[in-house]
């Protein structure tokens, strides 16, 4: 964090663990803290060695150790749209964590589809129930593209007024507790939609695109960038010389066929 060159306008966020975690990271400038608990029983032991009620109690007081001062605490709840050990995932367990942690003065909560098992009215509806009964939280959704969802997912939120999204340059990531899992929906390929549609994202395509075309060298594969691979929508492609002589082409190919 001391070695970030701090841009005008930029959050700078860190994933916050424990109370020890938290007062180092207090001490870096951080602007926002995220803490990160799931709602499925079975992926919070296997993922955090800890019970669900094990890891509130320790988020709680890390909320305690941050304060209402000037860093701000988010809350990334894993899971909320299915976990592949217990399947489905209630609702109302959702809601329930978001009240307590919205008791505790958080600002925001983040809705995850750790492992790409969300679909488009699901997250629709789910999201509109947690604006709906919260309205004084900032909402934050994280989409993974794990069964090619992601970007529908995207414009289901976007319908219940969600209007921050996590994304991945390049879609890099993953689950360790979900076999074929990708990874965070493709931050390229989410702007380039985004743009397309008319929404501000503040993001210059260009230079992402610029960015992600460096990880295949950094992390010796190709990433599942579709706009990587096949360029922007209006990225156009020369007309090949043959095509200016179509129609002479047309006629010798019907003399052709006559004899």
């Amino acid at each position: 964090m001391a070695g970030i060159k701090r841009e005008p306008g930029v959050e700078y966020t860190v994933l916050v663990p424990n109370v020890r975690g938290a007062e180092r990271a207090l001490g870096c400038g951080i602007d926002e803290a995220n803490l990160v608990m799931s709602v499925s029983e079975p992926h919070n032991r296997s993922n955090l060695r800890m019970t669900r009620e094990q890891s509130f109690e320790q988020l709680k007081d890390v909320v305690g150790v941050i304060g209402q001062g000037p860093v701000a605490v988010n809350v990334s709840l894993s899971t909320v749209f299915g976990c592949p050990m217990q399947g489905d995932v209630p609702t109302d367990d959702v809601l329930r964590l978001v009240e307590r942690f919205a008791a505790l003065g958080v600002r925001g909560v983040t809705l995850c589809d750790t492992t790409g098992m969300a679909y488009p009215s699901q997250v629709q509806a789910l999201s509109q129930h947690v604006r709906d009964r919260f309205p004084d939280l900032q909402v934050t959704l994280h989409l993974h593209n794990t069964r090619g969802m992601a970007l529908a997912n995207t414009l289901a939120a976007l319908q219940a007024g969600i209007d921050r999204f996590d994304a991945s340059l390049g879609g890099l990531g993953g689950c360790p507790y979900a076999p074929g899992a990708s990874g965070n929906v493709c931050m390229e390929d989410l702007v380039h939609m985004l743009d397309l549609m008319g929404y501000q994202t503040g993001m210059d395509i260009d230079r992402v695109l610029a960015a992600s075309a460096r990880l295949p060298g950094l992390i010796g594969h190709d990433t599942p960038s579709q706009i990587l691979r096949a360029g922007k929508r209006l990225d156009l492609h020369p007309i090949p010389e043959h095509v200016h002589s179509l129609s002479k082409q047309v006629a010798n190919a019907e003399i052709g066929c006559g004899q």
